[in-house]
């Protein structure tokens, strides 16, 4: 092509370059650029093999493209050389700018290598600047040139974007200047083309990807929404942080039918305005993040409901407020079994009193192991019944009985007060006696001077002839009498009171804030109660009973407490004439 006159080869080139160059535009993928490429060198610059090696991800180069023989594109596209190999090619022969021509006197060593390589058939060179067979020109091409290039790139000033190698020009002969400036420029707007083809590319993953996740999240939220709002079980989403920590934001049906509330006036309460005032602290102590608590919610008619809570934090969006989300469910009907069953443990089948395992259970959470007194023994107030013991209780010096006493309280809290009995009966101080209302009995007997102290009195029930009763009529009729006994002790006592069915035919009463002169009153009573005729089955009973009042007092055990009170009940058993103890 040098052959013709120099302005003629200078224009004709630049005409030849500037077509090739204006169909790398039209592409519209990166295969077709690259196609193209390769089908520009063909047409365009005069050779008659082209192709395009481009760099893969592994470093690698891979044949993309090749123009101007079937049979050498189908044997070697897709063909892949090591970069190792491009590399020592890259650095042979002559360099030409940034070409690399490698002359077949050199290019002999590279044909056991692995780079995939098509030779053409023709005559060898019979001049000096013929092209020979094995003659070997790449035009490198790198991306835009960096002021810190990576270390793999080769040369350019940039990244290494893929190779494109020629063979046979037209004409026969190696290019000229001209042609390799022309092939040059080419393969630095090839580069361009390759590298504004991978932008598009990537955006268009981008795009489709970014589609497909919008889409994904948009059948996300729908899918939540429809699970959110139709859940069978109550749903809430509440704020987390700020002024308006815990502000229900958005409730479900099921959680408005549950509570009897609109969903509008939902959004103006949080949890804990709907809690029972005894769960709050259960409200409080549950965590955000995966807490859980079992408690009660006000309904929109006054009562409470039972539910189980389940916490989980969301995100309302990637970077947007934490919000709580929050699943209620309603345990209504299993709490009722289990407050049933409860019941049961604790209550006696027969007359539905607390039973003997209750009886102990409340009566300990009053006692602690530190003794406001040095007291008689249960053997030691027998004793003084019969006037063998005069009863003194020597208090301990400096000691005041009543410091911290506040009176009657009723047995509504003994579970809350249950936590207290564990440190109580080890008898540590400063810890659970700082806040323990420490039982003492106020004086006895005929000599005791009424100083107003009151106590906790233990009134235990023996039945007198009720015996006789089962053996007479059976034990349907005893079971009838222990019911309409235990009505009567029940009915005879005050709301905050304990009556008790220890077993068979004896019952405590626990009565607090009473004094020795109340405590025998409240006897008299409820044996006065009991002795009017029981009819059963149309035929009238009548049963007596005896009852031995002792006082429950820190220092004593739960046995020892109970154990007074029965030895009490057999001193006041004997001491009445057995007339007045018949029953039938």
């Amino acid at each position: 092509m040098e052959t013709e006159s120099e302005p003629y080869v200078r224009l004709a080139t630049m005409r030849q370059l500037h077509a090739a160059i204006a169909e790398l535009n039209t592409a519209r993928s990166l295969a077709d650029t690259l196609q193209t490429v390769a089908d520009g060198v063909v047409i365009g610059l005069g050779y008659e093999l082209a192709c395009v090696n481009v760099v893969q991800a592994d470093g690698d180069l891979v044949v993309a493209a090749f123009a101007g023989s079937t049979a050498a594109e189908s044997l070697i596209t897709g063909r892949v050389g090591s970069r190792g190999s491009w590399e020592r090619r890259l650095t042979m022969g002559e360099r030409w700018g940034d070409l690399r021509f490698i002359p077949h006197t050199e290019g002999w060593v590279l044909t056991e290598d692995d780079v995939p390589q098509w030779f053409t058939e023709g005559p060898y060179p019979r001049f000096e600047d013929e092209w020979h067979p094995q003659d070997r020109l790449y035009a490198p091409m790198y991306a835009a040139a960096r002021k810190d290039p990576p270390a793999h790139a080769m040369g350019g000033g940039g990244e290494l974007l893929g190779v494109i190698s020629v063979d046979r020009p037209r004409g026969g002969r190696r290019p000229g200047p001209w042609g390799q400036e022309a092939l040059q420029m080419y393969a630095s707007q090839a580069a361009i083309a390759i590298s504004n083809a991978r932008l598009r590319a990537n955006m268009q993953r981008a795009l489709v990807r970014l589609e497909r996740e919008q889409q994904a999240l948009r059948a996300s939220e729908e899918s939540f929404r429809q699970a959110f709002e139709y859940a069978p079980s109550g749903m809430a989403i509440a704020e987390m942080g700020g002024d308006q920590h815990g502000r229900l934001l958005r409730t479900n049906d099921a959680l408005c039918r549950l509570l009897g509330r609109p969903a509008s006036a939902m959004r103006r309460h949080s949890f804990a305005d709907l809690v029972h005032p005894e769960d709050v602290g259960t409200l409080l102590r549950t965590s955000a993040e995966g807490g859980r608590a079992e408690l009660r919610l006000a309904r929109r008619d006054g009562t409470y409901v039972w539910v189980s809570l389940r916490n989980s934090v969301v995100a309302d969006t990637t970077d947007g407020p934490r919000l709580l989300l929050t699943h209620v469910e309603d345990i209504e009907e299993r709490k009722g079994r289990e407050l049933q069953l409860a019941h049961r443990a604790s209550h006696d089948s027969l007359t539905g009193l607390p039973n003997s395992a209750e009886l102990r259970s409340r009566l300990s959470a009053r006692l602690c192991s530190r003794p406001h007194a040095m007291r008689e023994t249960a053997v030691e107030a027998l004793d003084a019944a019969y006037g063998g013991y005069d009863g003194t209780v020597l208090h301990e010096p400096g000691y005041d009985p009543y410091d911290g006493y506040d009176g009657y309280g009723g047995y509504d809290g003994y579970e809350a007060r249950a936590g207290l009995r564990g440190a109580a009966a080890h008898g540590l101080g400063g810890g659970p006696f700082d806040h323990h209302v420490h039982l003492t009995a106020p004086g006895e007997g005929a000599d005791a001077a009424d100083d107003g102290t009151k106590g906790l009195a233990v009134l235990f029930c023996d039945l007198d002839g009720f015996k006789s009763i089962n053996d007479r009529f059976g034990h349907n009729t005893g079971d009838e009498v222990l019911i309409e006994v235990a009505r009567r002790l029940t009915t005879g006592v005050r709301d905050g009171d304990t009556v008790a069915r220890l077993g068979g035919d004896e019952f405590v009463v626990l009565a607090d804030g009473l004094g020795a002169a109340d405590a025998a009153d409240l006897a008299v009573r409820l044996r006065s109660a009991i002795i009017p005729p029981i009819r059963v089955d149309g035929r009238a009973v009548r049963v007596g009973a005896s009852f031995g009042i002792s006082w429950a007092s820190c220092g004593m055990s739960v046995e020892e407490v109970l154990q007074s009170a029965d030895q009490r009940m057999y001193v006041e058993k004997r001491s009445r004439s057995k007339v007045h103890r018949r029953a039938g």
